[in-house]
């Protein structure tokens, strides 16, 4: 497999990049709703570090991949209807943008906070605003309501794929699966991919 895309595959850079973000936002995500009931202990400290930890590698991991992106074009579409390709981009710049959102905003909202921003105890990071409790209500609830718009868009991305899996049976989905073999099908032109 190779490390960079080709006319037809991802490269095992991307998906890398593709599975290791989407587990960093599903991890966070369980973290995120389960920090939210937990009663004031040591315990909760040590998750709300773990969630903010997660969230700052999302965050590089994002830069990391747009960088790669810029430097390795990406695959040529899958033959589809137009409104699916428009769809289809539609979403994938949603997910990025909420992939972007959501670690800065709770960057945002623990800096007005006041509290200090550590990553896995390694390092701190500056404050984005200075303290300000009444933003802070505003910012977190920015924060949540950034996190179900992303599930919604998540939803439909997964869902998409399913159904080009499933139902279309192209190669959608198989091409982005860290060990899926393409299908073979003939191109619009007639030729073997």
């Amino acid at each position: 497999m190779s490390l960079r895309n080709t006319e037809h595959h991802w490269g095992s850079v991307a998906k890398f990049f593709h599975w290791l973000v989407a587990l960093g936002i599903i991890v966070n995500g369980f973290w995120g709703l389960l920090m939210t009931g937990m009663s004031p202990s040591m315990n909760k400290i040590n998750v709300y570090a773990l969630h903010k930890s997660i969230g700052l590698t999302v965050l590089a991991l994002f830069f990391l991949r747009v960088a790669w992106r810029m430097f390795d074009r990406p695959p040529r579409d899958e033959p589809a209807p137009r409104w699916q390709q428009i769809a289809a981009h539609i979403t994938h710049v949603l997910l990025y943008a909420f992939v972007l959102a959501m670690p800065l905003t709770g960057w945002w909202y623990n800096s007005l906070h006041g509290y200090p921003l550590q990553w896995f105890k390694l390092f701190n990071l500056p404050a984005l605003a200075a303290k300000n409790d009444d933003l802070a209500r505003t910012a977190h609830a920015v924060h949540e309501y950034l996190f179900y718009l992303l599930l919604l868009v998540l939803v439909g991305h997964i869902g998409a794929a399913l159904k080009h899996h499933v139902f279309d049976q192209d190669n959608v989905l198989r091409r982005m699966l860290p060990f899926g073999r393409v299908r073979q099908s003939k191109t619009t032109d007639g030729e073997l991919p």
